[in-house]
């Protein structure tokens, strides 16, 4: 008699195991991704509680995705060093502690520091995340649905953000789209501690501690001489200095990592044609498409004069959307090939753009909200997908965390970029003017300029990306 007893309970054991690496990997990165657009409804009620200015609300934005996307290369590199599950734990730990600051808060500026914190810690945890998943399910057909479960979760996460931020800010307080992180946060980390094994893809050795301040220090800087153009306009010294300043730092950044032996980014991996050329076009599309949500929440509150929930439950179908262009997009990709399906998901996406920049004061939902919304997320959700797949396809061994962290940084610092670009854009359409047709002409004129933003992403992608029949097809 052949015993079969022992391998059947090791298959259970796995598949187990690979479930639950699956579900805290995605519950990770929906926590990570929600926290950038969960505050966007609650910004009125955090400006009216803590005093704070129209530029300080911007920053309860960027001060997250800054901090995310400057160190998330650090956390990158110490999953594949130090070890997935640590990392996972330590980010997710920072995570949750960082957002029990944020909702006790009693000043504006200890909102901002926790919110910073926070980007830290999803900086941590989100490379972890994807690499935790890639380690778990084998190349192949697999992966391909496990990456775009993991892509759909994320963005719901961001979706799902305005309709929760909502419903937690009429029914509690602005506090409590912080303070729902805690025990999600407590209860994920009680589950990983148990069920999770530990795993790294390299040696330990020392981190390029410097390259991380280096690099997050330019972005921020790049990104705060963005926004000072609002008030300064682009000559004045408040502006140049931060910007020609943050341009020094990240030309430094480059230098001491070619000079590094162990650099946070070595730059070989850009040699990679799938690397590169996927995260140009990652950095693009989150320039373009990060900044909707807030656009889209501002023109529903201060023009339409939504609720906050009803601003919310306006950009459900959004929400919905681009959770079924992330799930679609694996399916897709074996048939057409990840490039199609890239540049595919860009146009459709454009047409979205191209469509709300039509908007008006008096404008009606389904046309002015409902519908456009639906395309641009649509689009992204197949767009986003290929392109995370290709990138961690050129990606060496011992190097999926770094790459997976390269490609968070690039759709995120993208968002961060772009938002104060986009800002900047609508405020200076506007011209001081307060009144609905007023906001709503600098509202289009972002969404204009961020589809053309997404029309330049098309022809990268069309002339640099690789072609691949499919992201798994090596």
């Amino acid at each position: 008699m052949v015993d079969v007893s022992t391998p059947t309970r090791r298959t259970g054991r796995t598949r187990t195991r690979t479930w639950a690496v699956v579900l805290a990997a995605c519950v990770g990165q929906f926590l990570v991704v929600l926290d950038v657009s969960v505050v966007n409804v609650a910004l009125p009620s955090m400006r009216t509680d803590l005093g704070l200015s129209t530029a300080g609300l911007q920053w309860v934005l960027n001060a997250y995705s800054i901090a995310f996307a400057g160190f998330m290369l650090l956390g990158g590199r110490a999953a594949d060093l130090y070890g997935r599950k640590l990392m996972f734990l330590v980010g997710l730990g920072l995570f949750t502690a960082a957002s029990l600051a944020g909702g006790l808060a009693q000043e504006g500026w200890q909102l901002l520091a926790a919110r910073a914190a926070q980007g830290l810690g999803a900086a941590v945890l989100a490379p972890a995340t994807l690499t935790l998943l890639t380690a778990a399910v084998p190349e192949g057909p697999a992966r391909a649905r496990a990456i775009g479960t993991w892509m759909a979760v994320g963005a719901g996460g961001g979706a799902a953000g305005g309709l929760i931020g909502g419903v937690l800010t009429d029914a509690l307080s602005w506090r409590w789209v912080l303070l729902i992180n805690v025990p999600v946060g407590v209860l994920v980390l009680a589950g990983a501690a148990l069920y999770l094994a530990e795993g790294r893809t390299g040696e330990r050795s020392r981190i390029d501690f410097p390259g991380a301040l280096l690099v997050t220090a330019g972005l921020a800087s790049v990104a705060y001489g963005i926004v000072q153009t609002e008030e300064s306009g682009w000559t004045a010294a408040a502006t140049l200095l931060p910007l020609l300043g943050g341009v020094a730092l990240l030309a430094l950044f480059v230098l001491v990592e070619s000079r590094t032996a162990k650099p946070l980014m070595p730059l070989r991996v850009l040699g990679a044609r799938a690397v590169a050329s996927a995260n140009v076009a990652m950095f693009l599309i989150g320039s373009a498409t990060f900044s909707m949500w807030y656009f889209m929440t501002v023109y529903a509150q201060n023009v339409l004069g939504y609720s906050a929930m009803e601003a919310g439950l306006a950009l459900m179908p959004t929400s919905v959307a681009i959770v079924i262009g992330s799930k679609c997009a694996p399916r897709l990709m074996a048939r057409v090939g990840a490039k199609n399906l890239a540049v595919v998901g860009t146009v459709v996406a454009a047409a979205g753009f191209g469509w709300q920049s039509t908007m008006t004061a008096g404008g009606a939902y389904l046309t002015s909200i409902c519908l456009p919304g639906v395309l641009m997320m649509a689009g992204t959700g197949l767009a986003a997908t290929p392109l995370a797949s290709l990138a961690i396809s050129g990606a060496a061994p011992g190097e999926a965390g770094l790459v997976s962290g390269l490609v968070n940084t690039s759709r995120t610092m993208g968002g961060a970029l772009g938002l104060a670009v986009l800002s900047t854009v609508a405020a200076a359409r506007t011209d001081g003017g307060t009144g609905p047709a007023d906001l709503t002409a600098g509202y289009a004129l972002a969404f204009r300029t961020s589809g053309s933003v997404l029309l330049g992403g098309l022809l990268l992608m069309i002339f640099w990306l690789p072609r691949h029949r499919s992201s798994v097809q090596r």
